[in-house]
């Protein structure tokens, strides 16, 4: 197992986490006191916590709110949009099991403390949740917050209650007869050899009311590439789209990256050449990912065009048709029609 410091999940689900807090008059900064993040660092898309981090922010959550329940809670209000481009991508699959297949393949992208897998057994298939790395007192906190989160997003994407129970590999908790009161949630076994979520086969192939094949296919490349990303960490490539990837790495010159990996850009372009590739088309690539999520947000075109250092929206407009084959102003209607 991965030890505590080395395994993370994404920052975003702390400041989900302190949404519930909120809801008994515990501040962020409150519950983020003492842990050396800010409310900024959480919102960014990028940004990881440690499952030490983890454990302290859930022990602080239940000591200041009295609620040892956060877990279900969290997992009530959980967004797909958490879940960053895995998340997008299965909102738009065909049915629950092209979600599911989504889910499983890219986990990694999402953290390194948990797995998931598909088992089938029968009229009965198994979302296995596998824990790489030990969670501590957060342990149930985080696995009812994943399986409750799971269900809620499967009932949203499907427009149905969906059926099914859950096992999961720890005993039932003191406070667990108040969070069935509260939530109703599936029918749970505990002190079962493994966490999983079991369901009839036939919901694999239950629809789900936003797919869209076109944004499917945007949204696992970007997965893809975050995938490829992960597994090739230690290459050059990777280290400079990383640089790139920063608040304000786009406008960094070559001469600049080169500089942060104490090499010559002669060397920074001589490395790049034997990986396959070029500063340009790195560059080209972290711009066109920057510039998807960014038009996703809530920002004026002309603003992601200059955030994204291009002199006018016209010269953006062409480079952004050019990634996808649209425009910006098309791209977003899509986007926010699909989320409707």
């Amino acid at each position: 197992m991965l030890r505590s410091d080395e395994a993370f999940i994404p920052a975003i689900h702390a400041l989900h986490l302190a949404e519930v807090t909120a809801r008994y008059g515990v501040s962020c900064a409150q519950l983020l006191a003492g842990s050396g993040l800010s409310e900024a660092d959480l919102s960014e898309p990028d940004e990881r916590i440690s499952l030490d981090t983890v454990e302290r922010l859930v022990l602080r959550a239940r000591t200041l709110t009295g609620e040892p329940a956060v877990g279900l809670l969290l997992g009530v209000q959980m967004r797909i949009s958490a879940h960053g481009y895995l998340g997008f991508a299965a909102m738009v699959a065909s049915t629950i099991g092209e979600a599911l297949d989504i889910a499983v393949r890219f986990a990694p992208t999402r953290t390194n403390a948990l797995a998931l897998r598909l088992s089938e057994d029968g009229d009965e298939v198994a979302l296995v949740i596998e824990e790489l790395a030990a969670f501590g007192s957060a342990r149930d906190t985080v696995i009812f917050a994943l399986v409750e989160g799971i269900r809620q997003i499967g009932q949203a994407l499907t427009g149905q209650p969906l059926q099914g129970r859950a096992e999961l590999a720890f005993a039932e908790p003191p406070y667990f007869a108040k969070l069935a009161r509260v939530a109703g949630p599936p029918r749970i076994r505990f002190g079962a050899p493994e966490n999983r979520i079991v369901f009839p086969r036939a919901t694999l192939d239950v629809p789900l009311v936003l797919a869209d094949p076109a944004a499917f296919r945007l949204a696992t490349d970007q997965c893809e590439r975050a995938l490829s990303a992960i597994r090739d960490a230690s290459r050059v490539t990777a280290k400079v789209r990383s640089l790139l990837g920063r608040r304000g790495g786009l406008l960094r010159s070559l001469d600049d990256v080169a500089k942060q990996l104490h090499v010559s850009s002669r060397t920074l372009k001589r490395h790049l050449a034997a990986e396959g590739t070029t500063f340009k088309s790195v560059h080209d690539d972290a711009r066109r990912d920057e510039a998807l999520r960014l038009v996703q947000a809530d920002l004026g075109l002309e603003a992601v065009a200059d955030r994204l250092g291009y002199s006018d929206l016209a010269n953006f407009t062409r480079a952004f048709r050019r990634w996808t084959g649209i425009t910006p102003g098309a791209y977003r209607r899509r986007d926010a029609g699909s989320k409707d």
